[in-house]
């Protein structure tokens, strides 16, 4: 399985197949969650920045934390990890939560371990999840991660907290100053493989609203999917100006990933590998909800204008 494959089951969040959540649904709580366990980091830290971090009793998957520093990492830094990996069920319901939230309906017994939304609320827990996408077409913004802050926010009864990250996120991007004219990007993940297509990010994932507010093009999204493939020859011929290399995925370093790109002879005779213009962002920030969305637009915008 390739790695673009493993990141759509990590970050997908809408779908829906049986015993699974409904990333459009908000959970009915008499009252405000009082002990929560999130799923993921991302989640805890999209809860921390709504001011109810101290209701997180524990996390899952606590590696989107390495994203954050200073007085924020702090904070994420001192809640309880429930478990290193996705999430293992006895390990979440012993939490006795009364809410599971995630960034991914596959955290919800879509890996090994992970307990369904039938098993939590056997536990007395309710499930919020996040949607990757809230559209049909081509994703070109961050809607997906101010609609979960606003579910979040509407969970908690702190709807205005909610408004008031959306405003604050919505001024980072706004903030950027993006190329005058749009720049071809080319998303990757892991080396390239001899004889394989490249794997990189489709029109409708999060990665191209990044990509498009910072003023790139991505070169693969005429793919109507969250990930796309796209032939070394056909890369080479649209010729990406700038790569994005999203860490994270894989076991492969940035370094390594770095020196797989640039000793690619295809790749090598693109103008991002011929003027070494790489940027590098988390998967944490651009493949799904963040409260760093806008800071990885400012990161890919400064190399874009560079480029442009």
């Amino acid at each position: 399985m390739n790695v673009w494959v493993v990141a759509a089951l990590v970050v997908s969040g809408c779908a829906a197949p049986h015993g699974e959540p409904d990333c459009l649904g908000v959970p009915e709580l008499r009252t405000p969650p009082g002990r929560v366990v999130t799923m993921d980091g991302g989640a805890a830290a999209i809860l921390t920045r709504l001011g109810v971090g101290d209701r997180i009793v524990g996390t899952a998957a606590p590696t989107f934390f390495e994203d954050f520093e200073g007085p924020e990492r702090a904070r994420l830094d001192a809640i309880p990890v429930l478990d290193d990996g996705p999430g293992n069920a006895e390990k979440i319901i012993e939490a006795r939560p009364d809410l599971v939230v995630g960034i991914s309906a596959l955290s919800f017994g879509g890996f090994d371990g992970t307990p369904t939304v039938e098993r939590l609320a056997q536990a007395g827990a309710q499930s919020l999840v996040a949607c990757d996408a809230v559209e049909s077409g081509p994703v070109h913004d961050l809607r997906a991660t101010m609609t979960f802050i606003r579910r979040a926010a509407e969970v908690f009864r702190i709807p205005d907290r909610g408004e008031q990250l959306i405003a604050e996120l919505t001024r980072d991007i706004r903030a950027v100053t993006p190329p005058e004219r749009p720049v071809p990007v080319l998303a990757l993940s892991s080396p390239p493989s001899p004889g394989e297509p490249l794997y990189t990010v489709g029109s409708r994932s999060m990665a191209n609203g990044v990509i498009s507010l910072a003023g790139g093009q991505n070169i693969a999204d005429d793919g109507a999917g969250q990930f796309a493939d796209i032939s070394i020859e056909q890369a080479v011929w649209r010729d990406p100006k700038v790569i994005v290399v999203i860490s994270g995925i894989g076991h492969t370093s940035v370094p390594e990933l770095l020196r797989a790109i640039r000793a690619n002879r295809a790749l090598a005779t693109t103008t991002a590998v011929r003027r070494d213009r790489f940027v590098v962002v988390s998967q944490g920030a651009t493949l799904s909800p963040s409260v760093l969305g806008g800071r990885a637009v400012a990161t890919i915008a400064a190399v874009l204008r560079a480029a442009s």
